[in-house]
């Protein structure tokens, strides 16, 4: 027997396995779909609207953290203010608190985030930049917004500023 002849043979038999597996994939693919179109979820007409996609304010795919479901305690609704909302109290004011699993705390922090994000966007214009890493492309650049937008994200809930706190007595004004 010649080496082309067990060479060719070789070959013929893995082109017939690859095609084996890309029939078995392309049949698994189909029971998949037949399964999709045949369940509850798709019986009402087969298309997605925008409840199925958006839950509160998030979209799916969305991994940049948030502030949902970040104070869960039962302290946490009847915190005091921290940071300058405690400090701009002064001695003679009626000390109030805050409830941290409300809605409202949520989107007060979510004002917060986007305030430090301004601020540490800025601070990040002053710094020179190299083409060490990519330069300046636009993925470079994308990528590094994201960064930028979690270090605001994380800043806001764990440095205390209290702007977050502030907002929120603003707006829930007790009487």
């Amino acid at each position: 027997m010649k080496i082309s002849s067990v060479n060719s043979s070789l070959l013929n038999g893995t082109e017939t396995m690859q095609k084996v597996r890309e029939a078995g994939e392309g049949a698994s693919f189909s029971d998949l779909v037949k399964r999709i179109r045949s369940s509850e979820n798709f019986k009402g007409g087969g298309s997605v609207s925008s409840a199925n996609v958006i839950q509160d304010g998030r979209l799916n795919g969305d991994f940049a953290s948030g502030f949902a479901n970040t104070f869960t305690s039962e302290s946490d609704k009847k915190a005091l203010p921290v940071g300058a909302a405690a400090n701009g109290a002064g001695v003679h004011a009626k000390s109030a608190t805050i409830d941290r699993t409300s809605k409202l705390y949520e989107k007060s922090l979510e004002l917060e985030s986007y305030i430090v994000k301004i601020m540490v966007s800025s601070m990040r214009s002053t710094v020179t930049k190299t083409s060490l890493f990519g330069g300046d492309s636009f993925a470079s650049q994308m990528y590094e917004d994201m960064m930028y937008d979690e270090y605001a994200t994380q800043l806001t809930k764990n440095a205390g500023f209290g702007l977050a706190d502030q907002v929120y007595l603003q707006l829930n004004v007790q009487a």
